[in-house]
């Protein structure tokens, strides 16, 4: 079995052979070539030591980013490559890194230390795959399957948990039975991880095509990750609208979305907010009334906690806040979303009431064709430049102030007044027009 390496790869793997060291190219890029993928980056091992790869490389730009733990960068036609010295992992007493590390000379040995069997084989051109531990038959087979022991495995590095969904949801894959059942009763440990990092893999792992069986399957360990949702897992909801429990409503509607993170974000926590603002009346039908601004104020909470930048928290509040707002095809209310929203989040908003109506009582779908109508619609509004802002107005400010007007708050709700009878159609977004008006209003 070949690999083709990028020029720089083949060049590094051969200066550490010609210095009579081992290499080979190692992890997930060997994975995901093997599964014919574009690898985002490179990584090689070695039997050489830190001191050694550094004088291998003495006339490149060499980065010790972490050479307490044997990695060194090395910037090969100004490509970045992480080189590590062959090693074996001490204690992980805090769940997630090694107290300390000791260099081998043994590859194995550094396989052996690996995460899951599909990333723990090396490949070099001439010796082609090494693979101790089953890893290609575990991609043919589409499971992921821990290196030894799960449980101690997930306990070195609670990460690896989140990390397993991950690739279960990005793949396709299923997880091996033993590897499943350490997850299940490990879930806890991921309390300990830094937020960051939980971030980052919830993510990925909510943009897997395979996310649906992923959250289903492992509902205990999003309760973990996430308690902000947990209430949701098993709520009926007895009401002509849905047929699922919220939790399962999340789910169906997550995967209906497109893979976007502020999109499929926004439907994790669209209904988060549902089990606060449940009531059943005397006819047996569940309300949760005021739910869309629980659930935005639930989903900053959560995502100011794992640490996501600002304009994402503010455009998942946004959408959840709006996400059960009627939506007509109307020119003039649909200049009044472009308005409130934006041209992106506009439909976004769309996108999202689409995935909602897929979550729902199958009797629901003939909305489908109406949001439709009203995506393709307001594509067509934004092309044609059409005036839903203050500042699309023909006139501004100065403008005013060139009639008399003088008060910013006067400026100001003047603007609004124009804006609103130009986008019902009651006055053309003309300078003429629009400065004989504001005449009227002074």
């Amino acid at each position: 079995m070949t690999i083709t390496l990028p020029s720089h790869v083949a060049y590094a793997l051969q200066q550490l052979n010609n210095n009579g060291h081992e290499a080979y190219v190692v992890g997930g890029c060997v994975r995901d070539t093997l599964m014919g993928c574009e690898p985002n980056d490179w990584d090689i091992t070695t039997n050489a030591l830190p001191e050694e790869i550094i004088e291998v490389f003495a006339v490149h730009r060499v980065i010790p980013t972490g050479i307490q733990h044997g990695t060194v960068t090395v910037l090969v036609e100004n490509k970045p490559l992480e080189i590590t010295t062959y090693r074996v992992d001490g204690e992980y007493s805090d769940n997630r890194h090694p107290d300390s590390v000791s260099f081998t000379r043994n590859l194995r040995d550094d396989l052996q230390r690996r995460d899951f069997t599909i990333n723990a084989m090396a490949y070099h051109p001439t010796v082609g795959i090494i693979d101790h531990f089953s890893g290609l038959a575990d991609l043919d087979n589409r499971q992921i399957v821990c290196v030894g022991d799960p449980e101690k495995r997930f306990t070195e590095d609670a990460l690896r948990i989140l990390r397993a969904l991950r690739f279960s949801a990005q793949f396709g894959f299923s997880i091996e039975k033993m590897t499943a059942k350490a997850i299940h009763k490990l879930a806890p440990l991921l309390r300990r991880i830094a937020a960051e990092r939980v971030q980052s893999e919830l993510v990925k792992l909510l943009c897997g095509e395979n996310v649906r069986d992923v959250m289903l399957t492992f509902s205990d360990v999003f309760s973990v990750i996430l308690p902000e949702i947990a209430p949701t897992i098993g709520l009926e909801q007895s009401n002509p609208y849905h047929f699922l429990s919220v939790y399962e409503h999340i789910v169906e509607t997550i995967a209906a979305v497109e893979a976007k993170p502020i999109l499929r974000l926004t439907m994790l926590f669209h209904d988060s907010g549902k089990p606060a603002c449940y009531t059943r009346d005397e006819n047996g039908i569940d309300h949760f009334t005021g739910h869309a601004a629980v659930s935005a104020a639930i989903a900053e909470q959560a995502l100011t906690r794992l640490h996501f930048d600002r304009a994402t928290i503010d455009a998942t509040k946004k959408l959840i806040i709006h996400h059960d707002d009627d939506l007509f095809p109307i020119d003039h209310a649909l200049k009044r979303i472009l308005n409130r929203m934006g041209p992106e989040r506009a439909l976004d908003l769309v996108e999202i009431q689409r995935a909602d109506v897929y979550g729902q009582h199958p009797d629901k779908l003939d909305r489908i064709q109406m949001l439709d109508c009203i995506a393709a619609r307001l594509r067509e509004l934004i092309d044609q430049g059409v005036c839903f802002s203050i500042r699309d107005l023909a006139i501004n400010g100065d403008d005013l102030m060139s009639i008399g007007y003088s008060a910013d708050k006067q400026l100001g709700d003047t603007l609004q007044t124009l804006l609103e009878l130009v986008m019902s159609d009651q006055l053309p977004n003309e300078r003429a027009s629009l400065l004989r008006y504001a005449k009227k209003l002074k």
